[in-house]
Parts: structure tokens; sequence; C-alpha cells
């Protein structure tokens, strides 16, 4: 069944899976009204590992003081807003941080860069972007935001870490938090088997389309207990192989787990690379309905 959206279709193949029932997918799309013209802050060039726990902090070498640092935008006038951390894809060997065009002006956004394979170890992206959802948790209060309402996103392979720092407890872990301590994860696009980069840093030889699920795989730590999940995806006709497959294993198993906050996108059309920016028009209402129901 396809439900029209202005300039993209949705197909809502696993409409079932959400706890509720959606409104109108079409009011999605739009931000919520704000009381009045919106002051924006930004602050560039954070160093997130700088209040990390000393034993952390102090691994530290130039390429991670350059690489490891977040933009942050958010509204100066708006005690009490949700923070989306946005990790940005590049199959984990690219791409580099920057604000994905989410405009909705009572959201802050935390652009986050992260170290690359193979100029740093394995697992470093992963400890990564875990260092930097910390340091929001951390640090949002005082900027005026709510450390309750904090997201995770990303597309590909951002939104594959994404995934991991919500759904595997050992990432946040060592900065005192646990995936419980998010509103809300969206992954964009993402593998949630193990990462065809990370089977081949962790040994496998086998073809890129061969599934692997292990403890790098976000399937693997599928769990009732998660923080609210949307799980958005290009055309299973023209998506990047086996993604919309198994995200839709992703969205069962977590329901028959008894998760009772589980959205699944499927978004008639895009292709991986093209699903990106209508997938963003559907995080502000995801986001809404997530701190609605905390």
């Amino acid at each position: 069944m396809k439900l029209p959206l202005p300039r993209l279709t949705v197909l809502a193949a696993m409409a079932l899976l959400v706890a509720a029932p959606l409104p109108d997918l079409a009011a999605q799309t739009q931000a919520p009204t704000p009381t009045g013209p919106a002051t924006t802050r930004t602050e560039t060039a954070l160093y997130y590992y700088a209040d990390a726990p000393a034993e952390i902090a102090a691994k530290a070498d130039d390429y991670q003081r350059r690489q490891c640092l977040l933009d942050l935008r958010y509204p100066a006038d708006r005690p009490g807003f949700a923070t989306v951390i946005w990790l940005h894809g590049g199959g984990l060997t690219g791409g580099e941080r920057g604000f994905p065009p989410i405009t909705d002006p009572q959201l802050a956004v935390a652009a986050v860069g992260y170290r690359l394979s193979p100029h740093a170890p394995f697992p470093t992206f992963l400890e990564d972007a875990a260092a930097a959802t910390a340091w929001v948790l951390r640090n949002i209060a005082a900027r005026g935001g709510d450390p309750r309402k904090v997201f995770v996103t990303g597309h590909s392979a951002g939104g594959y870490l994404a995934a991991m720092v919500g759904m595997d407890a050992r990432w946040l872990a060592p900065h005192g938090f646990t995936p419980r301590d998010l509103a809300g994860i969206v992954p964009i696009s993402a593998q949630t088997t193990t990462h065809f980069l990370v089977k081949k840093l962790r040994g496998d030889q086998g073809p890129e389309f061969r599934p692997i699920i292990d403890q790098y795989a976000p399937l693997y730590h599928a769990a009732a207990d998660l923080p609210p999940i949307c799980l958005i995806l290009g055309d299973r006709g023209i998506e990047y192989k086996n993604r919309v497959e198994e995200n839709q294993l992703l969205a069962s198993a977590l329901k028959n787990l008894g998760h009772r906050h589980v959205e699944f996108y499927e978004l008639g059309g895009f292709d991986h690379g093209g699903v990106y920016p209508p997938s963003l028009l559907l995080i502000p209402g995801f986001v809404q309905r997530a701190v609605a129901a905390r």
C-alpha cells in the first residue's frame, strides 16, 4: 500500500510495528509551530573527548584531536529543546561532519566527525560515535536543552553507528551512560547486519552481501527495553542490496521481543543516496511522538 506525501511516496511496509496508530503521514513533514521567531546559536569544532573519563582522554593523538569534533546548532530561546545527533555516512572510510538540512527551529542538531578507517584502528569509529553522544548527554543542559530528549541518527554508515551506539550498551558504558539514556534512534538506510567494512576488518573474506550477525550487528542487540526506534529506507527495488530486508528483520525482531515503539518506513522511488533528504522530513514527527510517550 502506498501513501502519498508531498513530493515523495511512503511505502508503509511494516505499519503494524508501530506501538500506536500513526497520525496522518503528511503531518509528519510539518515542523512544530514555534511560539515566535527562533534565535539560533551555533558552536563549532567542539572537541568531544575534552570531558571524557581521564583514562579515555589520555589516549588521544593528533588525528583524534583533529577529527573528533562536533558542531552544535541549537535554539537559544526554546528551553527544554530536543537534540538530534547526526553521524555522517561514507562507508566508515570517508565523509565529514556537516549539518543535515533539518530546519525545525525547536530542534538542536549536533553534527559529528569521527575517525575513519584505515587512519585509525578498529573500532575507533564506534568509540567516537559513543563519545560524541555522551558529550551531548553531559553538556546539552548547560545550553538549555533537555538531556532526556537526545536522539541519535545518521545515514548509511552513520546510521549503522547510530544503531550500534543506541542498541549495544558497551559503547556508552565507559562514559557512564546506557542506551536507555537516549530518547530515540533513527538509522537511515543503515546496515543492521554487521557492516561490510567491519566484516573485512575482522578478517571475513566472504562476499559483501553475505550477511553476518555477530556482536557488531545491530540485529544482535535487539531487545524490548531499547529506546524508540525509527527505521527509514529507500525503495527495495533500487536500494542497496539486502538493506530493506535486514531492517525489516530488525523491526520484526523488536516487535516480537516486546518493544513498544518501532516505526518503519520504505520511501518509494528513492535509492540509497536519494533517501537521505526526504528521510529528514520524518524526524521531527518521530521526535515529537517519542518525547510525548516518555
